[in-house]
């Protein structure tokens, strides 16, 4: 069986979408997602019809948003995680998020092309909160090779 990885980032907006003090975090999506996307090992990002995910909500709380994507291996994940345009608005984070009070990102491995929904990235998040660091939801600083088992599903 074939894996691939899967990754979410969430945060919770300081200001409303439209605020603008968020204009060039918002206004810069689309070429921080260009780059993702043209990544070699890049497979797929969680988007709506305006070409983002600002809008889909995995959290009651509207200012909560996500970023998800399938990447082909950790390492394709981390060339564009890394790269200097994405690492310049990473650094800045602090200016347009809030502190989210715990994990804030997770990968997991999932089936070759299964792609996770908004709602299963959130289990990921929660149980990284909740577990640690596992092969279920692990991040950067621990990584975890592909399974050779079956994948068990958070219920």
């Amino acid at each position: 069986m074939n894996y691939q990885l899967a990754q979410i980032n969430v945060g919770r907006l300081r200001y409303p979408a439209e605020d603008a003090r968020l204009a060039e975090f918002m206004n810069n999506l689309e070429l921080v997602n260009g780059i993702a996307e043209s990544t070699p090992g890049f497979v797929w990002r969680l988007k709506d019809d305006s070409g983002n995910a600002t809008h889909i909500h995995a959290y009651e709380d509207p200012q909560i948003i996500v970023n998800m994507s399938v990447w082909g291996s950790v390492e394709a994940l981390q060339l564009f995680a890394y790269r200097v345009e994405h690492v310049q608005f990473f650094r800045r984070r602090a200016e347009w998020f809030e502190d989210f009070g715990g994990p804030s990102m997770a990968l997991w491995w999932i089936e070759s092309g299964h792609f996770p929904s908004a709602a299963q990235g959130r289990e990921k998040v929660e149980y990284l909160t909740k577990h640690g660091i596992t092969q279920e939801a692990f991040t950067f600083r621990e990584k975890f090779s592909a399974p050779d088992y079956a994948l068990t599903q958070i219920p």
